[in-house]
């Protein structure tokens, strides 16, 4: 192959999900052992060593880590969160404990026999062992789980863990027992989907189609998978309404794939939490993505399906848009007192040579002033209309007036008060960029540069002569004329 094609190869293998390389790598392993088309494995399981493994993992195939080989069939699925998750996920910390429970009295001699053959180089079916512990660990956490009675089950279950880590067995005993049709799906699915449209409604119902995939224990987790791909995760309802052939949430709760609408009510929650994190960080650099995400997947929800307000289905909506708008509203509101204590301008005389403008603060303010306007964009979902337009007003009046009164203010013969002016100038400059535009902004420096210090005689002498030393004041049609115009 050339060097074009093997690039070709590399983009789309690295576009595949984690469990379609894993699938791929381990079938051309075994294409290899049989001696079948060796070339063409050889080249393709190259690059996927590249792409999925480590340099020292390449070098030594047989992992140094048991836990991280038996387990990698649950990457797709991992979360590193600890509070609650959704049905689809399973933490990350949990794997540890079970791992431990497995070795000490879940399958003890199949962990052994699986961690020898990791430490013999001379086994080459590295693959099959790692199936055969998989399935010895589904088997026992089965039985640790329904087989044994009610209070030696209870028993067993505290000996494991915490209680997050004994409600992540079960799934964890799921997704390994029924890793080969997952890994199958994930094949079968395109690495992104745009939009989750009718094709792919349909083609996504027909790769599900498997009984082992509707297992009530391992369907959240094939859901999980198709959303996966999803540029707009909260699509996936779309699946639960075309099963139940209409919008009517009883009706979609009534089937199995009710549980698609759990999962996007879910991650709108983790992203309210997350924007609220930031907030409370005073970082606002995914604001934008956050809220967009937020606006779409509320709206979506609220347009495609018919969710009652009194439903655990409406509350839950309707709770993540009270929490949004309570954290959106009280930052809002004290971006223009911000503004205004950087650009206000007392009296001369309070300027001392100490007197600075933090330009750390500056910056910051203009990071607000934009999230203001972001905020403004998505306002109507989000239950913050009235509080952002009327914000960003008040930011857009201040600003322009305050701009040019310091304009004027750069005139005064006193060095030291001009040089505090012209650092309030050049933060009033900074929120211009963002509230009215470059043009703007720089229409606005250009005037402050222009501005020269006027001495204290001549500017009596202009007040006595002011027929000659004082231009007219244009008209109100001139005026508009020479200003700007200003986006927003």
């Amino acid at each position: 192959m050339n060097p074009s094609s093997i690039e070709r190869l590399r983009e789309y293998l690295g576009q595949l999900p984690p469990t379609a390389q894993a699938m791929l790598m381990r079938e051309f392993e075994r294409a290899i052992e049989r001696g079948d088309d060796v070339a063409v494995a050889g080249v393709v399981l190259e690059q996927l060593r590249g792409i999925v493994r480590s340099p020292d993992r390449d070098a030594a195939p047989h992992s140094a880590d048991p836990m991280r080989t038996a387990f990698r069939a649950l990457e797709p699925f991992l979360t590193d969160g600890a509070g609650a998750i959704r049905p689809g996920q399973i933490r990350r910390a949990s794997l540890a404990p079970v791992w431990l429970w497995l070795g000490r009295e879940g399958c003890p001699d199949a962990v052994a026999a699986f961690e020898a053959a990791l430490a013999d180089p001379k086994i080459t079916d590295i693959p099959g062992a790692v199936r055969a512990i998989q399935f010895a660990a589904a088997q026992a956490i089965a039985h640790a789980t329904g087989t044994l009675a009610a209070g030696e089950r209870q028993r067993a279950l505290g000996r494991i863990g915490a209680p997050s880590v004994v409600e992540d067995l079960v799934s964890i005993g799921a997704v390994l027992n029924a890793r080969d049709a997952l890994d199958k799906l994930a094949l079968m699915l395109p690495a992104q989907v745009r939009q989750f449209g009718d094709s792919h409604i349909q083609s996504a119902m027909e790769a599900l189609n498997l009984p082992s995939l509707q297992a009530p224990q391992v369907l959240p987790f094939a859901l999980a998978l198709v959303m996966q791909p999803l540029a707009a995760p909260w699509q996936i309802v779309r699946l639960g309404i075309a099963v139940a052939a209409s919008d009517d949430e009883i009706r979609v709760a009534g089937t199995p794939y009710g549980v698609t609408v759990t999962m996007a009510i879910h991650d709108l929650s983790r992203v309210a939490g997350e924007l609220r994190a930031d907030i409370r960080r005073g970082q606002f650099k995914d604001t934008a993505n956050h809220l967009k995400t937020l606006h779409d997947g509320l709206r979506g929800l609220r347009s495609e399906l018919d969710v009652r307000a009194d439903s655990a289905w409406g509350r839950q909506l309707a709770a993540i848009r009270t929490e949004i708008s309570g954290a959106l509203q009280s930052e809002i509101d004290g971006v223009p007192g911000r503004v205004r204590r950087l650009l206000r301008q007392g009296p001369d005389k309070e300027v001392t040579a100490a007197s600075r403008i933090d330009e750390a603060d500056v910056e910051e303010t203009a990071g607000l002033i934009d999230f203001v306007g972001v905020c403004r964009t998505y306002a109507g979902e989000l239950a913050i209309n009235e509080v952002s337009l009327r914000a960003y007003s008040e930011l857009q009046h201040y600003v322009e007036k305050a701009t040019e009164t310091l304009v004027e203010s750069l005139r005064t013969p006193d060095e030291r008060v001009r040089a505090y002016r012209r650092m309030q100038m050049q933060a009033a400059i900074r929120f211009c960029d963002v509230l009215f535009g470059p043009d703007y902004a720089t229409l606005m420096s250009k005037a402050a540069d222009m501005a020269k210090p006027v001495e204290r005689k001549a500017a009596e002498t202009a007040v006595a002569a002011p027929s000659k030393s004082v231009p007219s004041k244009p008209s109100p049609s001139q005026s508009a004329t020479l200003k700007p115009s200003r986006a927003g």
